[in-house]
């Protein structure tokens, strides 16, 4: 198993939200809200003039849980150029060692 975690601007969570729920491999998914500082916000598409006065940018944090053979096909389909989501954010990808239910 393994974890994508991807971090977008706020402006896209709905359309991200309504993109992994298409997906058959995507059985859930947990958002966060996250607090973007760096000098690479600047060049953040979304980043407004309210982003510059609280001194952050407004991100959401998404991990899905994954098998690994399903990773690369999720997140060709999340960076596809046609989603308002592509080129407006990271991901990583770690492994699972372990995971269950309480």
């Amino acid at each position: 198993m393994k974890v994508l975690t991807i971090v977008v601007h706020t402006n896209v969570q709905q359309e991200l939200t309504d993109l992994l729920r298409t997906m058959d491999p995507v059985r859930g998914f947990t958002f966060s809200h996250v607090e973007g500082h760096g000098a690479e916000v600047e060049s953040d598409a979304f980043f407004s003039a309210r982003d510059e006065v609280v001194g952050y940018v407004p991100r959401i944090r998404g991990d899905i849980l994954l098998e690994d053979s399903d990773v690369d096909d999720v997140l060709a389909i999340i960076c596809e150029t046609k989603n308002r989501i592509s080129g407006h954010g990271i991901y990583w990808v770690t492994p699972v060692e372990k995971g269950g239910k309480l």
